[in-house]
């Protein structure tokens, strides 16, 4: 609120953009929706159509799909395995498709009505969008209402005529491109947004180190004059032994000044979402010639400082850079993982870990800083912790976090 000339105007609070996490997540979860809508509203058809089918089919193709379309509910809502729960409804869905001319033993009961897969085709190709890259999901897209479409021609869809089986092809064809647009449109402006903010922190950070570095000089300055300089005409000018005493306190309180202003360094206090950081670390392990397995839970609504932001993606990816050089065995495949979690509103906890062959803390040597320096102190220089556990022929797991005693916390 601003006070100018006895009016009162008030400033709108800054609207937080939107990033493709959470795009990803709004399309996932309308998925899961509107399939468990969409599946529902086939019962009536499936039901009755299941005693066409040979004898154990009909329950069984509703039991694989139906479960299917649930089991991607579930995973849309706890956002785990999404990608894999759309993969696998997309690919049943090809499979119950191709499968449905061998399956039906009774076209009477199908004649002038359509196949029930045909209500959740919309499901199918929507669960490729969000699944897989938007090329392939064009193709999916386009190739299954064709299937779908030589179906209806055959006695087993329902013996529609020509004009009728590519009506419905064509129907389903363009609800699905029009959740393809809308959702690969919303991709690329969220990663734009992505891109800018992403951008717009790396000019801020530095901005402000140079800022805190200029500042920590004017103070250090002032410390140096006021109490150093001064420190030391005393010293010179001491002749008595009480003036020889006074000097030395001063020298003493000097040398304190000294070190508390090395222990308080310069802080930078806005703060920036969670989902940034994930996707630096993302990017970073595309460098990686060895592929590590991501899981991200909770960053929704989560924001860090920028100077936590960066110690905790240094930190990260020196943990990362760490196993990839010292966890393989001969003969052995690692498995590498990095596990990102927000927690409450300001706190987040990383941990990379392998399979490898792990080692023993105890016996590495002081002269090793990639431990000691790059992960330990700057968690701690930045008000966060890092713990490394590992064990001779168990892996290795190090785990960062800020800020400090977040890590045992609950999501």
């Amino acid at each position: 609120m601003a006070v100018a000339e006895g009016r009162v105007t008030r400033i709108a609070p800054r609207r937080r953009a939107v990033t493709r996490a959470q795009v990803e997540t709004i399309s996932s979860r309308a998925l899961g929706l509107f399939g468990l809508v969409f599946g529902a509203q086939t019962l009536p058809l499936a039901i009755p159509q299941s005693s066409a089918l040979v004898e154990g089919a009909g329950p069984a193709l509703m039991a694989v799909l139906y479960g299917a379309i649930v089991a991607l509910a579930v995973a849309t809502v706890t956002k785990v395995a999404v990608r894999t729960a759309c993969l696998a409804f997309a690919g049943l869905y090809v499979v119950a498709l191709i499968a449905w001319p061998f399956l039906v033993a009774d076209p009477q009961v199908i004649e002038e009505s359509a196949p029930w897969l045909y209500y959740v085709c919309t499901v199918a190709t929507t669960a490729a969008v969000v699944a897989v890259p938007a090329v392939w999901a064009t193709a999916y897209t386009v190739v299954v209402p064709a299937i779908y479409g030589g179906i209806r021609l055959l006695p087993a869809g329902g013996e529609a005529g020509p004009l009728l089986a590519v009506l419905d092809a064509m129907y389903a064809v363009i609800l699905g491109v029009v959740v393809l647009i809308i959702v690969t449109m919303l991709r690329q402006a969220a990663e734009a947004v992505d891109s800018a903010q992403e951008a717009a922190l790396q000019r801020y950070d530095l901005a402000a180190r140079q800022h805190a570095t200029e500042s920590e000089r004017v103070k250090i300055d002032a410390l140096v004059h006021d109490s150093v300089l001064t420190t030391l005409l005393s010293a010179a000018a001491a002749g008595s032994s009480q003036e020889q005493a006074l000097a030395a306190r001063m020298a003493r309180d000097a040398v304190q000044r000294l070190d508390e202003a090395a222990e308080t360094g310069p802080r930078v206090l806005d703060r920036i979402g969670l989902p940034v950081l994930v996707r630096r670390l993302r990017a970073a392990l595309t460098t990686f010639s060895t592929p590590f397995i991501v899981r991200v839970v909770n960053t929704g609504g989560v924001e860090l400082p920028v100077e936590a932001v960066e110690a905790l993606y240094t930190a990260s990816v020196q943990a990362m850079v760490n196993s990839l050089q010292h966890a393989d065995e001969p003969g052995r495949s690692t498995r590498r993982e990095v596990r990102i979690r927000g927690v409450r509103a300001g706190g987040c906890v990383i941990e990379i870990s392998d399979n490898g062959s792990g080692f023993d803390l105890a016996q590495v040597p002081g002269e090793r800083l990639g431990l000691r320096i790059s992960i330990e102190e700057r968690m701690a220089n930045a008000g966060g912790t890092a713990e490394i556990a590992s064990r001779v022929g168990h892996g290795t797991t190090v785990t960062v976090a800020w800020p400090a005693g977040v890590e045992g916390d609950g999501a």
